[in-house]
This record gives C-alpha cells, structure tokens and sequence, in this order.
C-alpha cells in the first residue's frame, strides 16, 4: 500500500498522538476506504444488449431476417445500419455523459488532514480510517462520521446533508457528519463511522435499484406490439384475396413479405436516436449533460418539477437586503458577496444625514467580525467568502454604505479581546483601541439574545418596536442579527463582562436571496403546465419566503408549508396537495417523488446534495448541481446542470418535447405512408389495376421515403407553442392525441390521389404501374414537407434537402437501365410527371391543411 503521507516535513502536535500508520493501514484493510462505493462499470456488451432490446429494435430485426428470407439483400443491409446506428449513438452518448461525470468527481476528490504517529500528514480522505484523530480549519470537508473532542468557535455547513442553508454551531462533545465543511474555527475529532457505515453511505445505499423504462420506452414498447399485430394482420389478409384472385403463390408471398417490411417504420429507431442525440448535443451546448439518451424525450413529458431551494432557487450565497435602525430603515442593493450596491429607502438614495446611523451600524457588525471577502482571481471570476458567509455578507453590506475597508478598519482600531459566538449566548463581542485611547465594544447576536435590558441601556418602547421589527422581518424568512455598541473610557475585564449597558445601532436582515431568473423559471414552468414543488430542509420560514418571491406559493395563504416532522406525525397526508417541504429528511423527499409518481405525475428532481441522491435517482428525471453538486448527487442523476441554473431546466424540458413531436410527426408521415401502401395494395385489384406495385417498387419507395427524409424529420426545430400547452398525460400512448385520426386521413388521402394518378395515367395509356409507383412516392415526400411546423424555415435545411434528393432518386428509378431493370419500371413521359406531381401537391395541401384544423381544435 502506497503510503499516504505527503512530501512535506511532518509537523510535531501535542496528545493525542492518534493511530499509529501500522495501525491505520491495519484497519484501511478491515474497514475498507472511506468512500461510497462507486457503481460499477457497465461492460461494453452489456449496454449493447440494453439497446438491442428495445421492442422496435427487436421488430427491425425481424424485419430483416424477412428481407434475406425473399432475397432483398440491399433492404436488409439498410436495416441492418439502421440497427447498427441506433446501437451505436445509443452506446456513445452513455459513455460520454459518464466520463463527462467522472471528470467532475475527480475535481472534487478531498483531503484530511490526520494525526498519525504524533505528527500531522495530509492524506486522501479515502484513507481515512475509524479511530483517526482529524484536525479542522475553515475550508475543511469532514471525511467521515466523527465526535468532537476540541472545538473552538466551530460553525459547519451542513446544507450538503440536511438542506439547510444556515452554518450550524458545534461544541465539544457533539458529533459531526462526513461531508460537511467548516466555515469557521477549528476543531479536533475522533472518526466513528467511513464509507457506507457513514451518514453519507446510509444515504447513497438509498440510490440501489433499477431504473424504470422512461415514458418514450414505455410508448414505443406498446406501439411496437400494435405494428406488429396490424401489419402480420393487413398482410396476411392482401395474401388471402391475391391467392383468390388467381394470382401466383410465389409472387403474393414476396409482396405480402414486402408489404410487411413496408408497413413497418424501420427508421423509426434512428429517427428517434438521431433526434435524442441532437437533443442531447444542443443541451450540452446550453449547460445541461445529459447521462442516458432516453432522458432528452422524459424531460418534455415532466410535469411536476420537485426543486430544492439552497444554489438552486437561491444563489447559495449570503447577502444583507435590509437595515433597520431606531432612526430609520434602507434596503440594499447587488448579489452575492461582491462589494457593489447601494442603500437606498423608498427607492430613493439616502442623503448623507441619512447614511450616518446606518454607516454606525454596519462599521460595528465588520468590527466584529472573523471574515474576509475573497476578490475575483484565478479560479473564479466572483467575489468569495472566506469565513463565515453571513460575516462575509456584513461586510459586503459595510462597503456598499461607504464604510471603510476591513483592513483599515482593523489596522484603526485593532481588536483587544472577544468573546466568541457559541449557541448558548447567540452573540458575539469584541472590544477595540480607539486612535483616542477609549475602547469601542461592538456585540452582534441573536435578536432574542440582545434584545434584552440585560444588554441594552434603551427605553423599553425602543425594545419593542426592535423587537416587532425583528419578528417582521424574521417572518419573511431572513435571518435577523441585531448590532449593539458603546464606547468607554477603559475596560481591563473580560469582553464577556462588557455585554451590559449598550446601545442598540439597529438590526441587519440578511437571507440568502432568490436568483434573478428564479421567478421568471417558474413562471415558464407554469405557463408550460408544469408544477412547481419546493423540497428542502431548510426553516419554515425561509422556505415560505422563497417560496412566495419567486411566485412558487401565493404569499398571503396559509398551511402552505408542511415540515418533516409533521410528516411523520401525519404518514397518511397526501403528498400532492402541498407545494412546500421543510426540515425534510432523505426518506421523505424519497416519499414525495413516489407519491406525485403514484398520482400519475411525471416528476423531475433537481438538487446538489447527498441529501438528494435517493430522490435524484427515483425520479423520472434526476437533474444534479454539476459545479456546487456532490459526487451522490451526480451519479444518481440522469441530467447535470454544468452551469447550476434551473432556468437550464426548462430549456431542457424545451428540447423534449421537441423531440417528441418530432417523433410523433415521423410515426404520423411514416405510417400513413406505410398504410397508404397496403391500402394501394387492397384497393388497387378492385378499381381494375391487378398488381399495383411490384415488391421491388414497394421497397424501393420505402428505402426513400423513410430514410434520409423520416431521418432529417428528427432535426425539424420546436414548435412556436411547445412551451405553451400542458405536458401529455404519462399513460398516453405515442398515437393518442390526434395522432391516429391524422394518420387516418393522410393515409386516406395518400392512397386517393395516388390512385386517381394511376388510373388517369391507365386511361391516358401510359405505364400507369410506373405512373402510380412515382405518384405514390411523390404524395408521401408532400406529406413530409406538409406537417412541418415552420414551414419556410431554415433552421433544418436537410429536410428539403433530403426530399429533393428522394425526388431525384425516384426519378432516376425511371431512366436508369440498372434500375429499371431491377424495379420493372420505365419511362412515364411529361405527363406522367405532372400527374404524380399533382398528387405530391395534393398531399402537402391535406397535409397543411390537416395540421392547420388540430391546431385550431388543440387552442379551442
């Protein structure tokens, strides 16, 4: 085993000395690493097979062995690429989207810092062990389960595991969890639990379990069947009424086998892998990486959107909004912890008269005060906190008002003693030199905590009108501190002592504020029916107030919220009827998920926790925090957001249900196409025309039409009203919805005008076999063009350009010695020209007008 100390001289601490490095590697074997086990990876063959057994693909292969079965060799090497391409991008996009992961989590791999042999070394958190003494400083990732033996002003972020937005403080004597990060102090632990005896491992074992086929899977799977059932049905009766009609044994079987192969759509695999694999690139493109392909087409049937709040909703970032003081209130403006804004009240900026408590009040609150702000460098382009974020915000605060900076501030009056915030006092105090020999005490705490005649020499209507403004405020869901100072002659007692007799400065309301595009998100998500859920662990309060700023709730209603306690006091409330979740844990937000499931919803889950993974994963749509997210939540997702915005989602959701009406429109001209062929096929006999097409012919109409055409339908771009209607119900099958009656009609139509050019071609004494071959062809290329959504568009030029090319090709089926040869066709003159021209028209005109009278029907 390699040994995990770094090249740096050991450093010598004082008891405890810790394990010994014979002893950690002794239980490294017993105990295993420290890490949750990573899925295993998926052999080639294995996602070869899953492709393979999709019940389309299962049907080309049939199809196939049909076509060597009656000789047609060139059809069945077209269906055998299909298959081999369908497989192929299917495999690819998988492979990419898990190293695109693997390489994220490698960004993200941390360290410990462990006594070992009484000296400090830096090790891999995998390597880690039970009984290994950590050392902790601010920036720190706990690697495991652990119990506190030191700690000094400790604050961890445990948002990761809990959701909840707020550092929490911690003493000696309390236990920590892996995966949470200190943000201020330090601390010695002994660990208790790694790998999947850890809170994170019990977490990730939630994630076991297969994944369910996805909606399209589930559609396909069932139109599968019914092609299957109507083309063995439809064929075996043209063979029937041939062998009655006296025509040949042999020739009937080949054009009954033919027709099979004509009825189905065999590109429908590529189209659809085609469309998820553009789906999937222009999503890559725009922040969103998608692990498996079929996840593209769920993502535009999603109707209930479950979001965390913390870096998802919210920038994840502190930030103070509003100021208040006995003198009067400002809000304040910017994001995140950069130093830009301004105070303003009522709208207005505030005259200098104005600004001079509210500069008193925020010079305090950066006096007393262990951060600092991290300006833009390498690595990052934004402003960071180090330390304390909700310190870090005050400062941000103190520079928008024009205080001086928190060097100089510090270097003016430099900090004589403390006494530290712990949750029992809530409040903190520092005492400072003034340049005049007196000494400033400044004290932040907890309103409750402050807010007392204890601490503050006030009037007690003061303290009451501090206090109703505290609860206000505390109600929108910001977190309320409340800044108290004076200034002294001397002070040579503990800064403890120091904590009476003060004066109020005022109270800062910090929260940690909704993204800018956060109620705009929404607002598409509810013009596009879909549901919006808020699912966190965070305060009631804050949940509430979140909730209400980005127009998730109404605000003003109640009962709104319900919490994970009360779910578990309450297991029978029905899940659906509540738009937010707090103080959730794991199980419960695996609970919400199969509760909208089990309503008949289409759920997506977005979240960046481990707290998040079991939901990510059994959610019809996982979506991760790529940047901010954890390596649970990533591999439990079936989408990662590169960019952490959830306005990323909707263009997402955007992009399937384009491919899914690009699938839809396919199976419209593709199978009215294969029905108006059997419907030629029955028909033709009776109105006199014997054998309308010969097997050839049949195949030959079918290799153009529903190759480079049906493929190029899978790039058609969205619709302009996609996102303006409600998704489609999850148990609706891919034909519903006007589907079958469009396909009816075109193929009615189809089958007429083709005919009537055959039989006008028959009285004007041309090869009407030939006439009706080209006719049949050209309808269905006029179909294609027809059931675009945005008819002149150029934003997919190979679809005309792939119908001209079919043209062409069909064209030179008629004058091609080789071809006619092999097709048994020939020349059909100008007029035969016209008249399959004249059908192809008619067919677009159906075709437009078609669509033109289900959108009118589809808006009433």
């Amino acid at each position: 085993m390699t040994s995990p100390t770094t090249d740096a001289p050991a450093v010598r601490v004082p008891d405890p000395p810790g394990l010994t490095q014979a002893e950690a590697e002794r239980r490294l074997v017993s105990h295993g690493r420290n890490e949750v086990s990573p899925p295993r990876p998926t052999p080639l063959y294995s996602r070869v097979l899953a492709q393979l057994r999709d019940p389309l693909i299962m049907v080309l292969l049939g199809a196939a062995l049909l076509t060597l079965a009656i000789g047609d060799h060139p059809d069945a090497v077209v269906i055998g690429l299909v298959i081999v391409f369908n497989t192929t991008v299917g495999v690819a996009q998988e492979v990419r989207a898990d190293r695109a992961v693997a390489a994220l989590s490698a960004l993200s791999a941390p360290h410990a810092r462990v006594l070992r042999d009484g000296a400090a070394h830096e090790v891999a958190a995998a390597l880690v062990v039970p009984g290994d003494t950590l050392l902790l400083g601010e920036g720190d990732i706990v690697a495991a389960d652990a119990d506190l033996t030191e700690a000094t002003a400790l604050l961890l972020d445990e948002s990761m595991l809990t959701g909840e937005s707020e550092p929490v403080d911690k003493a000696a004597g309390e236990t920590v969890s892996a995966g949470t990060i200190v943000v201020r102090g330090r601390a010695t632990v002994t660990t208790t639990a790694t790998g999947p005896a850890s809170a994170l491992g019990r977490i990730a074992a939630l994630l076991d379990g297969d994944r369910e086929p996805t909606p399209l899977q589930r559609r396909l799977a069932s139109l599968g069947r019914v092609l299957a059932a109507v083309t063995i049905a439809l064929c075996l009766l043209f063979f029937a009424l041939g062998l009655l009609r006296g025509l040949p044994l042999s020739t009937m079987a080949v054009t009954a086998i033919s027709l099979a192969v004509a009825a189905v759509p065999e590109s429908l695999p590529a189209v659809v892998t085609l469309a998820l694999a553009l789906g999937a690139h222009r999503m890559a493109a725009r922040g969103a990486l998608v692990r498996r392909l079929p996840a593209v087409e769920t993502l535009g049937s999603v109707s209930v959107l479950a979001t965390d709040k913390t870096g998802t909703l919210t920038e994840g970032r502190m930030v103070v909004q509003h100021l208040w003081t006995p003198s009067g209130a400002a809000d304040v403006s910017g994001s995140g912890y950069a130093p830009h804004g301004e105070l303003t009240r009522a709208g207005r900026p505030l005259t200098p008269e104005e600004l001079r408590p509210l500069r008193e009040l925020l010079t305090t609150a950066a006096l007393c005060n262990d951060a600092s702000l991290k300006p833009p460098g390498a690595g990052s382009d934004t402003w960071a906190a180090v330390g304390d974020p909700m310190e870090a915000a005050l400062l941000a605060a103190a520079a928008k008002a024009g205080c001086p900076d928190p060097a100089e501030l510090h270097r003016a009056c430099p900090r004589i003693a403390e006494a530290p915030f712990d949750s029992l006092r809530k409040r903190m105090t520092t005492l400072h030199h003034l340049p005049d020999g007196n000494v400033l005490v400044c004290l932040k705490g907890a309103p409750e905590a402050v807010l007392t005649p204890t601490v503050l020499a006030e009037p007690p209507e003061r303290l009451d009108r501090a206090r109703e403004q505290a609860a206000s405020l505390a109600a929108e869901g910001f977190r309320v501190l409340a800044v108290a100072g004076i200034e002294r002659l001397q002070w040579n007692l503990p800064a403890a002592e120091a904590e009476q007799g003060l004066h109020l400065l005022g109270l800062i309301a910090i929260s940690d504020p909704p993204k800018a595009a956060a109620a705009a998100t929404l607002a598409a998500c509810r013009d596009a029916g879909i549901t919006s859920v808020l699912i966190t662990g965070d305060h009631p309060a804050t949940a509430h107030a979140i909730a209400a700023r980005t127009g998730l709730v109404q605000d003003g209603k109640s009962g709104e919220v319900v919490t994970g306690p009360e779910l578990a006091a309450a297991p029978d409330t029905d899940l659906t009827a509540v738009r937010v979740f707090a103080r959730t844990d794991p199980q419960q937000k695996l609970d919400i998920v199969h509760a909208w499931r089990a309503h008949g919803a289409v759920t997506a889950m977005t979240g960046d926790g481990v707290n998040d993974g079991p939901a990510l994963r059994q959610a019809d749509i996982g979506v991760a925090m790529g940047a901010r997210g954890t390596e649970v939540a990533r591999q439990a997702a079936d989408l990662v957001l590169t960019d952490d915005e959830l306005g990323t989602v909707v263009t997402a959701v955007e992009e399937g249900r384009r491919v899914y009406d690009n699938i839809r429109r396919f199976l419209v001209y593709a199978m009215a196409g294969g029905a108006a062929e059997i419907l030629v096929m029955l028909i033709g006999p009776l109105l006199g025309l014997a054998l309308p097409l010969r097997a050839g012919q049949i195949l030959w109409i079918n290799l153009l039409t529903h190759g480079l055409t049906g493929m190029a339908m899978g790039a058609e771009p969205v619709a302009p009203e996609a996102m303006r209607r409600p998704p489609r119900p999850p148990d609706q099958h891919i034909l519903a919805a006007g589907v079958w009656q469009r396909l009816l009609v075109l193929a009615a139509a189809v089958t007429a005008v083709s005919l009537l050019a055959g039989l006008a071609a028959r009285a004007m004494d041309l090869p009407w076999q030939s006439v009706l071959f080209l006719a049949l062809l050209g309808a269905q290329l006029g179909v294609a063009l027809g059931l675009r959504a945005r008819l002149l568009t150029r934003a997919n030029i190979f679809l005309p350009a792939s119908v001209a090319g079919s043209a062409a090709l069909a064209m030179a089926a008629l004058h091609v010695p080789a071809l006619q040869s092999l097709l048994d066709t020939e020349p059909v003159g100008w007029t035969g020209v016209w008249l399959a021209s004249a059908a192809a028209l008619a067919a677009f005109a159906a075709a437009r007008l078609l669509r033109a009278a289900f959108r009118r029907r589809a808006r009433s």
